[in-house]
């Protein structure tokens, strides 16, 4: 009876007290749960009322926190926390556990675990909608809203608390384990939980993942749910793992988002909307090369697979990044755009008016101009009331040029003389063009001059077009006063417009002034394979072949220029014609290496040829690599080259993807267009009138890349041989260096690795059996191997030989320093923590 006045007594009180006050009446309570609960480990012969009093302390404890704020909790809960100590009834603590091993005293532990429990796990709401943590705004429009998830539904993950748990020893190892990992790097905390395999279990493993959450220790949650993913009794938890990468994702952190989203389709569920969502967000957030193809790929899946309806800031800041790339390389992304229009249409949401305009420029850009559909977008904008903005009107312009079509062409440029803001520089190009489709280029030479006086000034792009208009009309006079005008402009780059010049005089036979086009553009610009191959076919057409033969040996000598099939023939042509068929003969050997074609009116004469001097004809194309080929395949493939194979593994495919803000990438895509000609599929293969080389390359699919499918991508996804130490060869790392590699402003080198810990660790260990001393660290699924100081000039000494002429002033390591120096060139902020613990775990107690 006396207790239960007792109790009676702290409801009353309670009741009387003010919202305000509750903090402290819990702080109170918790406090005395705290001492009853040590008092009540430390003499366990207490009596049963003493006992029930402190269980009605800890319910009433946990009913007044509901009505605190959760930091309140996390704060007052922190603490008190301190170091456990293992009691009699644990299992016998593990080596890696020095300071569970050390400590001594056991009411701290009582003390940590108690307040663990006080804390309301099943009562959390694991929403996404705190205001604080919204999705940062990616908005088409500020009249848009911010991309948030506070009306997508919300899984609930069940938790049970420490109280609950029957065993005390298991209540202190998940305690400390809570205190511990987060404060840990990956390898130190993989170490810990695998001496836990003894004891924990899946609903351990996931306490501990969610109390990382709680606590927005994100990454250490990850790395508990990859762990759990390895044992032998994990159970696939959905709600845990949508929780996991809605937190990933919302920390923009693609990588991790996407593994766990690619788990959850491994298990043929359905990621929540949220998880779309916040996939999508963070690849839109990253300017890494291919995240905007990926969340294009996860937005298409989210409505195909899932069956969702995105939200409109969704559809509108996916649609704001197709268009923000420049034009040529945006207008492959049209079919996305028109897909993303088409689920706004259908969705029943608003239309913003600059999607319509969006889809206009993209059409805009297309080789083949749909004027349908750009005439119903238009017709769409008027009857919503959205006028066409100075943007469109320029697109059109842009469209109507490239079909020719003036009278549109006029009815565009009057409404953008009576827009605000003026007519842009490119609106004269335009019209330019326009013009020059029906034959009048003294007609776009007028409009260039207006241009000049209304603006004042010419742009590089105006005097591109104008040059290249009266070139193709041949006025020679006008051509060349212009180009003068060019010139003296100190305006950049020249090289397209000496190829127009070359190339007219090379139709009107004008080899003369051809000759001395050709020695200006080597003054003023870069050397360029167009312009030496319209030189080499004029010498070759007047037949000073000793000349011709200087030029093209100063092609195949030159890697940045280097010869192709059309150069190959016309230097053939050449020696056929005067008779040389020794040097013929050489010209073929080398096309017959190269795997170049040969046009058919030449190999019929060749065929004559070789057979005076040859038993037996080679045949010019062989589908086999050489072992350069060889060599060089397996250094991109180390950096990143992808394999793509068809459904039965037969035929396999290579991609190449190269980025269009390197430097180094625009050198190296060339060679590499030039190394595996024969082998790309015809739509990357660069035409003869053309010398852009497209930034993405693919080969035919071919069962003679089997052998490096099932090496380095079986299952279709990245993985490094075994054997790997066999094909390390100074080529191979060289093109691993040019294809995924980086040099630091500090002169060390990085190379790129994709792959598990396994195969990385191979790579180490090969490298350093050529005495090739690196460092390894870990972002995600990618593995940075560094050349740090005197080890990058060695790297460099061994590797020069095969590294692109043009490419050595830019790769080059920092210069070799002397021993005094040497501590202060390795002690940088890249070599600070540089190795990652989980990867090198082994090796490096193997080397103690």
């Amino acid at each position: 009876n006396s207790r239960t006045k007792e109790q009676d007594m702290l409801v009353s009180r309670a009741q009387e007290l003010s919202p305000c006050s509750s903090s402290t009446l819990t702080l109170t309570l918790t406090a005395s749960c705290t001492f009853l609960s040590t008092l009540c480990s430390s003499n366990p012969f207490l009596s049963f009322p003493m006992r029930s009093s402190l269980s009605f302390l800890r319910s009433l404890s946990l009913s007044l926190s509901h009505h605190q704020p959760h930091h309140f909790h996390r704060h007052f809960f922190f603490r008190t926390i301190s170091t456990p100590l293992s009691s009699s009834s644990s299992p016998k603590p593990q080596k890696y556990f020095p300071r569970l091993a050390a400590a001594s005293a056991s009411s701290s532990h009582s003390t940590f675990v108690e307040h663990l429990a006080c804390e309301p796990e099943t009562n959390e709401n694991w929403d996404f909608n705190n205001p604080s943590e919204s999705e940062a705004a990616f908005d088409f429009d500020k009249n848009d809203g911010s991309l948030d998830l506070k009306h997508l539904p919300a899984l609930s993950l069940d938790v049970k608390e420490l109280e609950e748990l029957p065993e005390q020893w298991r209540r202190s190892k998940l305690a400390w384990l809570c205190k511990e990992l987060p404060a840990h790097k990956a390898g130190t905390l993989v170490r810990i939980l695998n001496a836990q395999r003894k004891w924990m279990r899946q609903a351990d493993a996931t306490y501990v993942a969610v109390h990382c959450m709680r606590i927005r220790e994100n990454e250490a949650g990850f790395k508990v749910y990859k762990w759990m993913m390895q044992q032998h009794w994990y159970r696939f938890d959905f709600a845990l793992a949508t929780k996991l990468a809605d937190y990933m994702g919302k920390e923009r952190k693609f990588s991790k988002c996407r593994e766990i989203f690619d788990d959850i389709i491994n298990q043929g569920r359905v990621p929540c909307e949220s998880t779309f969502h916040v996939l999508i967000v963070a690849y839109l957030s990253s300017t890494i090369q291919g995240c905007l193809e990926e969340a294009c790929s996860i937005y298409n899946r989210m409505i195909q697979l899932g069956g969702y309806r995105p939200r409109l800031s969704l559809h509108n800041s996916l649609f704001r990044a197709l268009v923000s790339k420049p034009g040529a390389s945006s207008k492959y992304y049209l079919k996305q755009a028109e897909f993303i229009f088409h689920n706004v249409v259908t969705s029943g949401l608003e239309i913003h008016k600059d999607i319509y305009g969006g889809l206009i420029w993209l059409h805009s850009y297309q080789d083949t101009i749909d004027k349908k559909r750009i005439a119903l977008l238009r017709k769409e904008m008027r009857d919503a009331g959205i006028e066409e903005g100075r943007e469109v009107l320029v697109s059109i312009l842009r469209a109507c040029s490239k079909e020719g079509d003036v009278e549109d062409t006029e009815k565009a440029w009057l409404k953008l003389l009576h827009s605000e803001g003026g007519i842009p520089s490119q609106a004269f190009v335009y019209k330019m063009e326009a013009y020059s489709k029906i034959g009048e280029p003294m007609k776009s030479l007028e409009i260039f001059r207006e241009m000049q006086e209304q603006l004042g000034s010419t742009n590089v792009a105006a005097h591109h077009k104008i040059i290249e208009i009266l070139c193709k009309a041949q006025e020679v006079k006008l051509a060349e006063s212009l180009m003068i005008e060019f010139i003296n402009s100190n305006l950049k780059p020249l090289t397209p417009s000496y190829i127009d010049m070359m190339s007219m005089y090379f139709s009107l036979s004008l080899h003369d002034k051809l000759e001395l086009a050709f020695s200006q553009c080597l003054e003023k610009c870069r050397p360029n394979r167009t312009i030496y191959s319209i030189y080499l076919d004029s010498l070759v057409n007047v037949g000073n072949l000793d000349k011709a033969e200087e030029i093209f040996n100063q092609m195949l000598s030159d890697g940045a220029i280097s010869v192709h099939t059309r150069s190959c023939n016309t230097i053939l042509r050449g020696y056929l014609s005067s008779g040389e068929y020794v040097k013929a003969e050489k010209i073929y050997d080398l096309m017959c290496q190269k795997k170049f074609d040969i046009d058919s009116p030449l190999m019929e004469k060749l065929d004559y040829v070789l057979s005076l001097s040859r038993k037996e004809v080679k045949k010019p194309v062989s589908l086999k690599l050489s072992k350069e080929q060889r060599e060089v395949l397996v250094g991109l493939l180390l950096g990143g080259l992808q394999i793509e194979s068809d459904e039965e593994r037969k035929n396999h495919m290579l991609r190449f993807e190269f980025s269009e803000n390197s430097s180094t990438h625009s050198v190296l895509k060339r060679h590499i267009h030039d190394e595996y000609h024969e082998w790309l599929h015809p739509s990357c293969r660069q035409s003869e009138d053309s010398g852009d080389i497209p930034y993405r390359l693919c080969t035919i699919s071919h069962s003679y890349f089997g052998f490096y499918a099932d090496q380095f991508w079986p299952k279709g996804r990245p993985m490094i041989p075994k054997l790997i130490h066999r094909w390390l060869s100074p080529r191979a790392l060289a093109y691993w260096y040019m294809y995924g590699g980086h040099r630091t402003s500090s002169g060390d080198i990085l190379l790129k690795l994709k792959g598990n810990p396994e195969g990385a660790e191979k790579v180490v260990k090969a490298l350093n059996a050529k005495s090739l001393d690196c460092r390894v660290k870990q972002r995600g699924r990618v593995f940075w191997i560094g050349f740090l100081g005197s080890n990058s000039s060695w790297f460099w000494k061994l590797i020069e030989p095969y590294v692109l002429d043009d490419l050595k002033d830019v790769l080059k390591a920092g210069l070799a320093i002397s021993e005094n120096n040497l501590p202060e060139t390795q002690d940088n902020s890249y070599d600070s923590g540089f190795e990652s613990d989980e990867m090198l775990s082994n090796s490096s107690d193997g080397n103690s």
